[in-house]
Parts: C-alpha cells; sequence; structure tokens
C-alpha cells in the first residue's frame, strides 16, 4: 500500500489555503484547520473588505474632482459642488452590506476550489501537542467551538494564523465609536467627523475612502509625514493630495488615549492636547496570532514581537513545522502569504522551488492616487545600499492623464548604472496597482531600461511614462540621480 503524507495546516487565510491547493495537487492527504472561514482575516475583514469600500470611494473621488472639468453635467437640483453640499452622496449601510456580501461569495468559493481539491476543512482552533515523534510525525489538537477535540497526525504541519488588530491600553475598540479596521464594516450611517490613528498603509487607506465618502477626517501621525515606510516622493504627493481635499493631517502627533464621551470620542495626545469627533478608527499596527498555540513547547522558535522566524522556503526551527503568511512577520501581503505557503509546500514534498526573493515583491496602497512599489527603494538608494540611476517623470506631462484630469502622481525607475538593470520601481496614479506590472517583469526578469523603452506602447496610454521613463535612465548618463 502507497504510503500518503499527511499536511495539516492550522490557518486558511491566503497561505494556508494555496498551500492546501498546492499539497492536494501533489498527491498529500490535507486538512486545513480554520475557524473563521477560508479567506482569513484578507477574504472576511481586511484587504476584500477595505478594497470594496474603496471602490466605492474611488468613484466618488473621481466624480467629485473631475466631473467639472471634463464637461459633465448634473441636471439636477444639487447645489455647486463648490457649495456646502455635495453632487452626489453615499448610503455607507448599503455599501457595507456589499462589502459582507462579497466578502463571503469569496470565502465560500475559496472553499469549493479547496474541497473540490481533495483537502479537507475542519472548523476550530488548533495548536500543537508537544515534540516531534521519533517517526518525524506532529500532533494537531483541533478544539471546536462547542469545545470538543480532535487530535490529528501530521508528517508537516503548516502555520498561517495570520494576526489581528493591535489595540492601545487606553483606546480599547468598542465597535460602536471606537473602531478597529474588522468593525467599521457595521456602521450603517457614515461617520460625520472620523479621527484614525494611525498613518501607515491601513490608516491612510481608511482616511483616504472615508474622505471621498464625506466624513471630516483627522489623520493622526506619529512620524514627520503619512505612511513612513513608503517611497518619500509618493507619501509626499499623497499627503498634499489629503491636505487639498481637505484633510486635518497631523503630523507628529502621538495618540495616547481615546475615549467616549456621549456620542462623541476625545482622543488625547501625548502633548496633551484633545481632539474630539464623532468615530475614530485606531489603525496602530498587528500583533501576530501566535499566542496560546503550544509553538515554543513544540521547538518553534518566535521573535520578541511575537511573529514566527522562519527561513526563504518557510520553515520554522522546528522539524516538520512550516509557516507563512502575516504570523511571520515578513512581509503583511496576501500575496507574499500565498507564496510562502505554496513554497513550504513544494519544499516539503519535493517539488522544485526556488525561495522566497522579497525583492520582487511588488505592493500597492489603495489610496487615491495609489502608490505601487517594486523592488529596490529611494531609501537603499539614499543609505547606499544599492548603487542605481533614478529617473522620475510628473504623470501632469502625459497626455493620457491630461485628457482624464489626472493631476498628481509619477512614475520613478532604479536601474543599475553599468548594465542598466532595472532593480525597482514606483507609480504613483490611479490604478498603479496595474501599471506597477511591467516594471515587476523587469525587475524580476533582469531587464534593462533599453529593453522596456524599445516595447511598443499604446498612444496615448498611462504606461507610456513607464517606457518614456526608461528612454530617459538609457539616454542620461550623468550621475546617480536625474
Amino acid at each position: 500500500m502507497e504510503y500518503v503524507t499527511r499536511i495539516v495546516i492550522i490557518g486558511g487565510g491566503p497561505g494556508g489555503y494555496e498551500a492546501a491547493l498546492v499539497a492536494a495537487q501533489l498527491g498529500a492527504e490535507v486538512t486545513v484547520v480554520d475557524s473563521d472561514g477560508l479567506g482569513g482575516a484578507s477574504v472576511l475583514t481586511d484587504c476584500v473588505p477595505s478594497k470594496t469600500l474603496i471602490a466605492t470611494a474611488e468613484v466618488m473621488t473621481t466624480f467629485d474632482s473631475s466631473y467639472e472639468e471634463l464637461g459633465i453635467i448634473v441636471a439636477d437640483d444639487t447645489p455647486h459642488v463648490d457649495r456646502a453640499a455635495r453632487v452626489v452622496g453615499v448610503d455607507l449601510g448599503k455599501v457595507n452590506r456589499r462589502v459582507k456580501r462579497l466578502a463571503l461569495a469569496q470565502s465560500h468559493d475559496i472553499t469549493a476550489s479547496v474541497t473540490r481539491a481533495g483537502a479537507r476543512v475542519l472548523r476550530g482552533r488548533g495548536r500543537l501537542e508537544g515534540m516531534q515523534a521519533l517517526d518525524g510525525s506532529r500532533k494537531v489538537v483541533v478544539r471546536a467551538a462547542d469545545g470538543t477535540e480532535e487530535t490529528l497526525t501530521a508528517d508537516a504541519v503548516l502555520i498561517a494564523t495570520g494576526g489581528h488588530p493591535r489595540e492601545l491600553a487606553d483606546a480599547r475598540p468598542d465597535g460602536e465609536r471606537i473602531l478597529n479596521w474588522t468593525q467599521v464594516y457595521d456602521l450603517d450611517e457614515l461617520p460625520e467627523e472620523l479621527i484614525v490613528v494611525g498613518s501607515g498603509v491601513t490608516g491612510a487607506e481608511f482616511a483616504g475612502a472615508y474622505q471621498a465618502l464625506g466624513s471630516k477626517v483627522t489623520l493622526v501621525s506619529s512620524r514627520d509625514r503619512v505612511l513612513p515606510g513608503e517611497d518619500p516622493d509618493a507619501a509626499a504627493v499623497l499627503e498634499d493630495v489629503f491636505r487639498r481635499r481637505g484633510m486635518n493631517v497631523m503630523a507628529r502627533s502621538r495618540a495616547q488615549s481615546a475615549k467616549r464621551v456621549g456620542d462623541r470620542v476625545e482622543v488625547t495626545l501625548a502633548d496633551g492636547r484633545v481632539i474630539t469627533g464623532s468615530h475614530c478608527l485606531m489603525a496602530v499596527g498587528a500583533v501576530p496570532n501566535s499566542a496560546g498555540m503550544g509553538l515554543e513547547e513544540a521547538g518553534v522558535r518566535l521573535r520578541d514581537s511575537g511573529h514566527i522566524w522562519t527561513d526563504r522556503v518557510s520553515r520554522t526551527s522546528a522539524p516538520g513545522v512550516y509557516a507563512a503568511g502575516d504570523v511571520t512577520g515578513v512581509f503583511a501581503l496576501a500575496s507574499v502569504a500565498a507564496m510562502q505557503g505554496r513554497i513550504a509546500m513544494y519544499h516539503f514534498l519535493g517539488d522544485a522551488v526556488a525561495p522566497l526573493n522579497l525583492k520582487t515583491v511588488s505592493s500597492n496602497v489603495f489610496t487615491d492616487p495609489e502608490i505601487a512599489t517594486v523592488g529596490h527603494t529611494q531609501a537603499d538608494v539614499d543609505a547606499g545600499r544599492i548603487d542605481a540611476r533614478v529617473v522620475k517623470l510628473p504623470l501632469l506631462r502625459n497626455p493620457r492623464a491630461k485628457m482624464q484630469g489626472i493631476r498628481d502622481g509619477f512614475v520613478k525607475i532604479f536601474c543599475r548604472p553599468g548594465t542598466e538593470i532595472v532593480v525597482g520601481g514606483v507609480v504613483v496614479a490611479p490604478r498603479a496597482s496595474e501599471l506597477i506590472h511591467p516594471i515587476s517583469l523587469a525587475v524580476d526578469n533582469n531587464l534593462t531600461v533599453e529593453q522596456i523603452a524599445n516595447a511598443f506602447t499604446v498612444y496615448p496610454s498611462l504606461s507610456g511614462s513607464i517606457a518614456e521613463v526608461a528612454r530617459q535612465l538609457h539616454t542620461r548618463k550623468m550621475g546617480p540621480e536625474a
């Protein structure tokens, strides 16, 4: 009788369900242990819901900012856009019902794909039980919602349990006025005055979205600028756009506490200032879901932050135990989690595998305009970690951008000075998430700027700016930056 490899995956997010699909296709016996629904936070409470909300906000922004310039007439009695009332409004309850409906539909589709591939989905919470057995197997105990337990035997275990919103001791969310990013979809009415605490990717995305939907937004940033981890030129463009659209951006302002006072929320800053609003969204990072799982007792090494240490093929310090996704703290991106999960299964099941290469990862901030990046960054160049030439071209010069009324954004490409191989890029534009792909292909395949410049682009198109930047990099050879 042929032996079948037993795989147990704890967590059904992108890292978990993508690993399940690979393992099942490679002939393993796969069990996915999940407590909330396949897709995980990415599908149910984070990426899919937030981007669905942002899709509505994007339409609002496009209409509010461009309809007059493009010659569109609104034939009703709504006051002019320059006055207090808006031309269009939003029904947030309807928006949020659509958000939840789409998230559940996506989760059901993923579950159907995983079960169709032959994997078993077990509802409950999993934990490792003890060290590796003499035969190399591992025990996973699954506790169901009713308290019953089932013990599974696995030849390999993948931990893909994700993370949850970090909370400040004096700013606990109540789900009504003080919210984390998983709770905003329960709102039936648009917050009149929203205070967003935290100016990282999550904070910036929600601040921009609610501003577009019609809320008066105050963004509290403890750093010098919004999006401190992103390209500084891109962050400067976005902050300028936020301020122009009426957002109150408070830099170098650390929130100390948030409390409800009747139907209002008071946020106290570290310097003693107090700001008030109708609602407060706490976006101050995430905490890995690694506690209470018997990890350290099983030999899995955790970092001080609680994240699981992994190598580039997703192995932990414990034999037979792999990890993927936000619980590893590598990159909080669904695409990276999925790749880590696939790599783990390829590695354990003996298939061809390439180690994770973070320098080919593309990412996007879904603000308006979007900020997409890939490869080496401006920070790498400025710090001397890589020698590269840089050209940045504003979208204002692009004919398609002029036609569409796009004023903000740019394309920036980094290339090596000798070989002219593309090593990174930044696009700030509407749908930058789509425009970054040709640069990602260049980075992944070691293409040169000449190769990009010589490829045909549609005229007129925003992608024409990518070719133009490549042409300038190919012709300008006069120093580290142009």
